[in-house]
């Protein structure tokens, strides 16, 4: 019997030239998030790091830190996670002692969750280095531009998904 085998499929070419805005994308806009984040989160990431933490660890113990008492069900909701991928951040982020949990004073089944003082610590060395590169983009910026970039950013968020 023998084996029909059809036309070899050709190997995709590849495009030697980069992809140009279109009338609806702005690659430039998308590269400067890209780098723009890179840089943003690099400064925290090295102190995580040190502790054996990631971006996660660091997201719980901001909101945390800027919403005390916050229940674990608010911060699901803020960070827009599943429970799962929650539990072990914070159980590691309790039993190191930055995050306190407590019991709801209606509700015992509720829990809140506050920073410790080591944990407003962290929150603080994380924020610094952030706060200290948005200064430095802000340097010579009028307070509507500033107000300008919060209204842009607020504007980036969710909204039921991009289109």
């Amino acid at each position: 019997m023998s084996r029909q085998t059809g036309p070899k499929a050709a190997k995709p070419e590849p495009l030697a030239t980069p992809m140009e805005d279109t009338e609806i994308i702005d690659f430039e806009i998308i590269e400067q998030f890209f780098f723009a984040y890179r840089d943003f989160v690099s400064d925290p990431d090295a102190i995580l790091e040190k502790s054996g933490f990631g971006r996660a660890h660091h997201r719980v113990v901001h909101f945390v830190n800027r919403n005390p008492g916050m229940t674990v069900a608010d911060l699901l909701d803020t960070l827009k996670i599943t429970k799962q991928s929650l539990a072990r951040v914070l159980k590691q982020l309790i039993d190191s002692g930055y995050i306190r949990q407590v019991a709801g004073p209606e509700d015992r089944r509720q829990r809140k969750l506050y920073p410790t003082k080591s944990g407003r610590e962290l929150a603080l060395a994380l924020a610094e280095p952030q706060s200290r590169r948005i200064e430095r983009a802000f340097e010579g910026a009028s307070a509507e531009v500033r107000e300008g970039v919060k209204a842009f950013l607020r504007g980036m968020r969710d909204r039921q998904k991009a289109d």
